[in-house]
């Protein structure tokens, strides 16, 4: 099992138990304490031509159903997770 997939488990089972897991996987380096960066939960967009971003702006695209949105991940570097809805259906954001 490689470290990704354990930490997926470790996670997985933390997320589900509430549980802190006491030891982060080999080669797993926690550098803040989780829960320190406030996640964003009602997200307001702009069209892309109004966002003020630069044409090579590095984002984290979402498509579901046609509805599509992207998160620049500038702002995700100081947040852990945007809770947002996209085509309807209740999605997190994480970088």
């Amino acid at each position: 099992m490689t470290t990704r997939n354990v930490f997926t488990v470790l996670f997985a089972i933390t997320a589900a138990t509430g549980q802190t897991v006491a030891a982060a996987p080999p080669g797993v380096e926690q550098i803040i304490p989780r829960g320190r960066l406030a996640a964003i939960d009602d997200p307001e967009f702009l069209p892309a031509d109004v966002a003020n971003m630069p044409d090579d702006a590095w984002v984290l695209a979402v498509e579901i159903d046609g509805d599509a949105r992207a998160y620049d991940l500038n702002l995700l570097n100081h947040h852990e997770v945007v809770n947002d809805v996209v085509g309807g259906r209740p999605i997190a954001a994480v970088w």
